[in-house]
């Protein structure tokens, strides 16, 4: 995909998107921010506090006023922007509650974050005479929310369904049982024609992607259990085995989603663990 930062695109009628350049391993080509309405918009994930990137963002709104700037959830290439953003147009910020990690923080999660309004499931806000309602989907984080219009058929799905690559799962708030529910979840929203993802291209055919993204989870899960089952006792044994000729720059996220089912299959009783080594209890 070509990456024109800082251009406004129309997807469809009333949709548009622009890419902040903040491409990484993990964002693609980097966060699309978008915007939804006519004469009136939200803006959906504003990604970074990034000053020029902030700059072409309002330039791109062009003086129409926000009513909402709505975030997905609170990883830094997602929320910070919603600062400055609403300190430039006065609008307020919502979608997902602030994130607590019990123990401690992590370095990937926006703790500046302070929604003027949390959007619970199924809560709604109206802009521009669309309505955008929540859907929580935890499991990449425990806070991510989806925000749905449904009567164009559309949802916006920030990182749980991309357009290029599946979501990272890294515990403790991240959550693999929670993710592949959330995935459930979404496969019976069949009333969903498109996606427009946070990273990579809108997805067309989102119910075949999902059931396709589900079966993968399931099947990594058996990989996983049988990789312990043959003695590969810790994360990074299964790591080697099970991603072979892996971009070093992607082994920590790959070592992160086998704990994150190795977790979820402790908590089913397949596996146990002490001092960082795995044991199949069956």
């Amino acid at each position: 995909m070509d990456a024109p930062y800082g251009q406004l695109i129309e997807a469809e009628p009333g949709v548009a998107r622009l890419l902040a350049p903040n491409p990484t391993p993990y964002t693609f080509t980097g966060t699309q921010v978008h915007l939804v309405g006519r004469d009136e918009l939200a803006v959906i994930d504003p990604g970074p506090a990034d000053a020029a990137h902030i700059d072409a963002l309002v330039r791109a709104i062009g003086g129409r006023p926000v009513a909402a700037i709505l975030v997905t959830h609170t990883h830094k290439d997602h929320s910070p922007g919603a600062r400055p953003l609403s300190a430039t147009t006065g609008a307020p910020v919502v979608g997902c509650a602030p994130l607590v990690i019990e123990g401690g923080t992590e370095a990937g999660f926006d703790h500046l974050y302070a929604p003027d309004r949390v959007l619970a499931d199924g809560e709604s806000v109206v802009v521009d005479s669309r309505t955008l309602t929540a859907v929580h989907t935890p499991g990449h984080t425990s806070n991510h929310l989806c925000f749905a219009d449904e009567a164009a058929g559309i949802l916006f799905s920030g990182d749980h369904v991309m357009g290029w690559s599946t979501s990272v799962v890294i515990p403790p708030d991240g959550d693999m049982g929670d993710y592949v529910r959330s995935l459930e979840k979404l496969r019976g929203r069949t009333q969903d024609r498109i996606y427009y993802p946070a990273h990579g291209e809108p997805v067309a055919e989102p119910q075949r992607l999902v059931r396709g993204m589900i079966g993968h989870r399931l099947q990594r899960e058996r990989q996983i259990l049988r990789r312990v089952e043959a003695g590969d006792r810790t994360v990074e044994r299964i790591v080697a085995a099970a991603y072979p000729g892996l971009d070093p720059r992607l082994v920590p996220a790959a070592g992160a989603s086998v704990l994150a089912h190795l977790l979820e299959l402790a908590k089913r009783g397949l596996v146990s663990h002490a001092d960082e080594q795995w044991s199949a209890t069956a």
